[in-house]
Parts: structure tokens; sequence; C-alpha cells
């Protein structure tokens, strides 16, 4: 079976930064993508960010651009999510998930991890 464990979040402050990091394992194709998303109490699962594994190629929410980036280490499949002048509105579960193709749509995702919180406080 396919894992993901998410790691990396806590308490920062507004301004702060943040590294979170996803570990893949049980999955042997070399030709997946890594997404983050996010879900904040009382609003909907939110795309971040994703990244195809193959060939590099990345997507970002306008919203975060200039903040976050992501990156890969392909030999380790992990995937890194940095994320930079951080604001209270970032605040959420942040999740990490596997498909096989690269897209911002949350329902072509057929693994998740468990999710990390991330709380920013003014």
């Amino acid at each position: 079976d396919v894992q993901l464990q998410a790691s990396g979040g806590g308490l920062v402050q507004t301004g702060g930064s943040l590294r979170l990091s996803c570990v893949v394992s049980g999955f042997s194709s070399d030709d997946y993508a890594i997404a983050w998303f996010r879900q904040a109490p009382g609003k909907e699962r939110e795309a971040v960010s994703c990244i195809d594994a193959s060939d590099g190629h990345t997507y970002i929410a306008d919203t975060m651009k200039g903040r976050f980036t992501i990156s890969k280490d392909n030999a380790k499949k992990l995937v890194y999510l940095q994320m930079n002048r951080l604001k209270p509105e970032d605040t959420a579960v942040y999740y990490c998930a596997v498909g096989t193709v690269v897209t911002m749509r949350p329902q072509l995702y057929f693994s998740w991890g468990q999710g990390t919180q991330v709380t920013v406080s003014s």
C-alpha cells in the first residue's frame, strides 16, 4: 500500500517560515505526482502546490506564489514545501497526496497522508 507521512508543521508568528516534508513509500512507479493541500476549519480543502516527479514541473496556487515553493528528492521519494512570510490565513492542516498525473484537483489523487498542523499567530 502507498503510504505518505507529512511532517514539519508547528506554531509560527506572522512573517515566519516553516518547511514541510512528505515521505512516500510503497509506490514503485517513477511516473507520479505529489501535491500539497490544506484545509482550515469551516473551509473546503484547498490546493497549495504540486510537482511532477519525472520532469519537475510545478504548480503553485496564485495566492501563495512568491511565498511558497515546492521541491523534491526523487531518490528518497521526498517532497518539501517551503513556506515563507507566513500569514494567519495560512493556518490549516496541510496534507500531501500522490497521484499519477500533475493536477490541482484533489479528486484525482489516490493516496493521502495524515496531515500536519500549521498555525500562524498574529
